[in-house]
């Protein structure tokens, strides 16, 4: 019989997954990893047993919009996959959303949650973007202070049981672009005590949720970011049905296909106000930064998967004699994946660790602006190191990595949109360079950073030059004489040299830890490596060389 290929499987991913287990414990208490270590082991294996399997057989199953019954009755309804009809059971039962706001877990309760989060994205075919968008819901709806929508829909998008449970969407996207909110023209029009919305939404996520947040202007508000309020809406009434809202269609889109992607109208839809007529970006700001941490682990979950099968695939496969596990070069490419991985799942969960101390009032002024500058750096730096990892992934798998049934193609696909959700890598880039602007924001950052550091216990003194010099070269290239366009243009380095810095520090510090306390030598050797592909990502580019390239002019 002539020789059939075994595919990868894809085994329990707590189970193997020594960078998360190991980051763990080193920060939570035996009886918080234990309790965490039980439940994570519970979802990796229903992800290894059930929603993997169930993942590529359903490959080709996606969301469908029927405008119409069979009487030419209006009805928009959307039907869901399978698995996402599954998932509100397996965001309640684990605690997806309702475990970061559980105060019994106290100051890790971000942490313990978003650990839960990275395991599974992978697994729900982007189920947990509604999921994200109904953490960032919850947290905006608290921070408001509006009573009567707290008591109305914290307690659904934070509920513990499935038949409780209400996810969110965030409308925001319009024709005039995703990133300029400030050309918003959706209207809203005072109807008593609700509002009526009017307008045009472009790219609605998760169209089928309970409720969402958006923004409209007010009629008689100005122009600009400022005359835009932020308001709550349930889209359908008691019997299901959508409230005075047209599903035009659903996007067409290159990945994220089992997510269902709408284009809305909205012909007078009821709304409620969420805080003044006014100042609604500012409402809106907590929406975004639970979404781009969510953004962060799920982008990471991408990686690890390709990672897990990969190695299994290598371990399968026979090249001249010996498993390509075994060839020297084929390590090598592994490695500096890892290395990758792991940095990334470091700044990621330290990220998480600061979001739930500072939920908990326990972050000083220093680390306050250290948490608004690392959010958007570690989105946009594990976006791109996910993407450029599930390409080199693909290509480890060879021909079959280019075969739709294989499963494979259809991680980087997905990929794609991680450096697009949430802000694309240029908008985050130029988020970040606002808060380095900000007082004391520089020295925040070193002190954070050359703290870590310290904690190295010498394993890194060869390494430790090459921190110093990224840092600066940073640091150079926003405070030398350079103009604001020439800081812009500067901005994307910046932010990508920063996010290697302090993911570096993060993993010279854990790498200390475990060779001490677990006899580990791995994460040393993925510090070094991580090193060797570079910290610094600043470049000498004036604004004139930019320019004349871009525009392929002379002048």
């Amino acid at each position: 019989m002539s020789f059939l290929q075994a595919p990868p499987q894809l085994v329990n991913p707590f189970h193997s997954d020594r960078v998360l287990q190991s980051s763990l414990r080193r920060v939570l208490s035996h009886t918080e990893f234990d309790a965490l270590r039980e439940v994570g082991m519970e979802l990796g294996q229903l992800i290894a047993d059930e929603l993997y399997p169930q993942q590529l057989a359903e490959r080709r199953i996606e969301p469908v919009h029927t405008p119409f019954d069979a009487w030419g009755q209006r009805i928009d309804h959307i039907s869901l996959t399978p698995l996402w009809q599954r998932f509100p059971d397996i965001a309640t039962r684990f605690g997806l959303v309702w475990r970061g706001y559980d105060q019994a877990l106290g100051p890790h309760s971000r942490l313990m949650q978003f650990a839960l989060v990275y395991l599974v994205s992978a697994a729900s075919d982007f189920y947990a973007c509604p999921l994200a968008m109904t953490d960032g819901a919850a947290r905006a709806l608290i921070e408001s202070g509006n009573e009567a929508l707290i008591r109305r829909a914290v307690a659904h998008l934070t509920a513990r049981r499935a038949d409780q449970m209400w996810t969110s969407g965030q409308w925001m996207t319009e024709t005039t672009g995703g990133s300029d909110i400030s050309r918003t023209e959706t209207r809203a029009v005072r109807d008593g005590e609700l509002w009526r919305i009017y307008g045009r939404k472009w790219f609605t996520s998760a169209a089928t949720s309970e409720v969402a947040l958006l923004l409209a202007r007010p009629d008689g508000n100005p122009e600009g970011s400022e005359g835009l309020a932020l308001f709550y809406i349930e889209p359908r009434d008691a019997a299901g049905r959508l409230q005075h809202i047209r599903v035009d269609r659903l996007k067409d889109k290159l990945g994220t296909r089992k997510l269902p992607t709408a284009e809305l109208t909205l012909e007078g839809a009821p709304a409620h106000l969420v805080g003044s007529e006014r100042h609604g970006v500012r409402l809106i700001a907590p929406v975004l930064n639970q979404t781009r941490v969510w953004n962060t682990f799920a982008a990471l979950s991408y990686f690890r998967k390709g990672l897990m099968l990969l190695r299994d695939y290598g371990r399968r496969r026979s090249i001249a004699g010996k498993s390509l596990a075994d060839l020297p070069l084929h390590q090598d490419t592994v490695a500096g994946l890892q290395a990758e991985f792991e940095a990334g799942l470091h700044l990621a969960l330290h990220l998480a660790e600061l979001m739930g101390k500072q939920e908990h009032g326990l972050l000083d002024d220093r680390h306050r602006i250290l948490l608004r500058l690392l959010i958007p750096i570690a989105k946009l730096l594990t976006a791109k190191q996910a993407l450029s990892g599930l390409s080199e992934i693909v290509e480890g798998f060879g021909g079959a990595g280019y075969v739709e049934d294989s499963g494979i193609p259809g991680l980087l696909r997905d990929a794609q949109v991680f450096s697009i959700w949430e802000g694309a890598t240029d908008v985050l880039a130029l988020d970040a360079l606002k808060v380095l602007q900000a007082e004391g924001s520089w020295a925040a950052l070193q002190a954070a950073l050359f703290t870590l550091a310290a904690q190295a216990s010498g394993q890194f003194d060869q390494e430790l030059p090459a921190l110093c010099a990224a840092f600066d070269a940073a640091r150079q290239s926003l405070t030398s004489r350079a103009n604001a366009g020439e800081r812009d243009a500067r901005a994307r380095g910046v932010a990508m040299t920063l996010g290697r810095c302090y993911a570096f520090a993060l993993l010279a510090r854990h790498a200390s830890w475990a060779s001490i306390a677990e006899q580990d030598p791995r994460p040393i050797a993925a510090a070094r490596r991580f090193v060797a592909h570079g910290l610094n990502r600043c470049y000498d580019s004036l604004s004139k060389d930019a320019r004349r390239l871009a525009l392929d002019e002379l002048d």
